[in-house]
């Protein structure tokens, strides 16, 4: 009935159960099962407290990064940040600039255009910015691989320093400093931070020089929306610096959020990392997806509620057109890859796609085929691409080897862009085919679905709840956690949705009783029999007012591998 792999994992050892005293054998197998073993690794798992933040110079090139920017602060240099024109890009620029600008300097935002501009650095913004008097340009979130970008512009007498966290070229521009933890000399303390992140470290380094290292603190809200958004493990000083920032977006929200918060119909005050997933991010990048990201920007960074309550509901508005526009896409992406037949990697082109979509295209489609994918917006010269990826396959390493007919490419295993004239199409969809092909040969090309533990439904009653939300913020590295119970009788099972596309379900076992969705599942509702094996989490939900725990069904009654 579902095509995932179910994979309960291994329980955890004796020793562990009878070392972490006070908590329940649920909870320390869910511990456990991500890597926390131990009294003293459980204790800082659960505080999640600023004993997990790493020394910021521990990370590359920072002395000199810190060391140019008092250099332009002492001599009133105007400098400019560079951002991207996602959620991370945007929060990493807005946390710079608003945090410059507090040491007293002269500093100004540049988002470039999704559509017109492009992924990273390039040679007009950047003559665009020295001509604004700009003598020092700060990036966030991208120029690790903008080599030609950097020369040009030292050539010209205007300093680079990058902070990303993309994955690096072979070779590193020749900036004034490049902080990127993923660069193979860093210590790898903090490789899964996103590019928000970074800029924070900065940041932070900064004002540490300064003796008002707290200070950086409330700009934690912004770090929290950015790391969350851009799907970066939450383990490690991630944890921290998302726990931290969810504090802050609740008790004293920014009103740019508060704002979207308020329009998007979300709970003022219990916003958690699903949320920003799910609700705030889209609504953030709709805005550099339809027109220019500026727009999230202004919001995030303004302090007057009119002004938010505006920008907010353009950004609503944005996000309702962007989610016509992703369906319609990916409809016809979809005719397209089903007409070419089976394929270890999905390419759909085609000249009318709209660029701002084409990232969610192609997620979409990695996700209901679980295959590498790529969608590509066709031009008469030049075409460009967005990738997803499966965790099977790294996307970023497969377009490199390719890099002999792209123009511009970046990004991570699981995601990236690329450019490329359009003559190469062919030559590039062949070769990254063969490279598919070579390393999934022997892969099971079915999502895995890993299960923490296998339990009956009496073991969620009571406290069992609140004890796993102390685990949270939940999201990449530390999943919401999922849990198998077998032999689960169907007391009554019927479609929801305007087009029955889910299920709503009346669960018992043993004398206890659960009500039950499943989202996307309404098509199976005839292979629903009266006795059942499910996996899910365990959800707050919330109606009208009521709030009742339910089980949130992620499948049901495949094999188990």
């Amino acid at each position: 009935m579902n095509s995932y792999r179910w994979n309960v994992l291994p329980q955890a050892p004796s020793e562990s159960l009878a070392s972490a005293s006070g908590l329940a054998p649920l909870i320390v197998q869910i511990l456990y099962n991500r890597g926390i073993t131990g009294p003293a690794q459980t204790k800082l798992f659960l505080a999640a407290d600023e004993r997990l933040s790493v020394d910021p110079y521990s990370l590359p090139d920072m002395h000199q990064a810190v060391s140019r920017i008092y250099q332009a602060l002492l001599a009133g240099e105007r400098i400019a940040v560079y951002g991207d024109f996602d959620t991370d890009g945007i929060t990493g620029a807005v946390l710079l600039v608003q945090g410059l600008s507090a040491l007293g300097a002269d500093v100004i935002p540049y988002i470039p255009h999704r559509l017109n501009e492009g992924h990273g650095l390039n040679h007009a913004a950047l003559e665009y910015l020295r001509q604004q008097g700009v003598s020092l340009v700060v990036t966030v979130d991208c120029g690790v691989t903008g080599i030609s970008q950097v020369k040009r512009a030292k050539k010209q007498g205007l300093d680079v320093i990058i902070t990303d966290h993309h994955t690096p070229l072979d070779e590193l521009p020749p900036a004034v400093a490049v902080t990127d933890p993923k660069r193979s000399d860093a210590d790898g303390s903090s490789s899964g931070m996103a590019g928000v992140g970074v800029a924070f470290k900065l940041l932070q380094a900064l004002y540490r020089g300064m003796g008002r290292e707290e200070e950086v603190a409330p700009m934690l809200d912004l770090v929290a929306l950015g790391t969350v958004a851009d799907m970066v493990p939450l383990v490690g000083e991630n944890r921290y610096l998302v726990k931290r920032g969810l504090e802050l977006i609740n008790s004293a929200p920014r009103p740019g959020i508060k704002e979207m918060a308020i329009q998007a119909g979300l709970d003022v005050g219990g916003i958690d990392a699903e949320d920003i997933s799910w609700t705030l991010a889209p609504r953030l990048n709709a805005a550099g997806r339809m027109e220019h990201a500026m727009a999230s920007y202004r919001l995030l960074d303004t302090n007057l509620s009119e002004e938010a309550r505006q920008l907010a509901a353009v950004l609503g508005e944005q996000n309702t057109e962007r989610q016509r526009l992703t369906a319609e896409t990916l409809a016809k992406a979809r005719e397209q890859v089903l007409a070419r037949g089976d394929s270890i990697l999905l390419m759909a082109c085609d000249r009318d796609y709209q660029g701002g979509i084409l990232g969610l295209v192609a997620g979409r489609l990695a996700r209901e085929f679980y295959r590498p994918s790529i969608v590509v917006r066709v031009g008469d010269r030049s075409s460009v691409g967005s990738c997803r990826s499966i965790p099977e396959f790294d996307i970023i390493q497969a377009i490199g080897q390719c890099r002999h007919l792209l123009t511009q490419f970046g990004g991570h295993s699981q995601a990236a862009g690329l450019s490329f004239p359009t003559s190469n199409l062919a030559r590039l969809e062949h070769q990254l085919v063969k490279i598919a092909q070579e390393q999934l040969a022997d892969v099971d090309l079915r999502p895995r679905l890993d299960i923490d533990a296998e339990v009956v439904l009496r073991t969620l009653a009571g406290d069992t709840f609140r004890a796993i939300q102390k685990l949270a913020p939940f999201g990449k590295g530390n999943p919401l956690p999922a849990f198998l119970s077998r032999n689960v009788a169907v007391a009554d099972c019927r479609t929801m949705g305007g087009r029955g596309e889910h299920l709503r379900l009346k669960l018992k076992q043993d004398g206890t009783h659960w009500d039950a969705v499943a989202f996307g599942l309404g098509a199976r509702l005839p292979q629903v029999n009266s006795t059942v094996d499910i996996v899910y989490n365990l959800e707050l939900d919330k109606w009208s007012g009521q709030e009742g725990l339910r089980l949130n069904i992620l499948g049901i009654a495949p094999e188990v591998i």
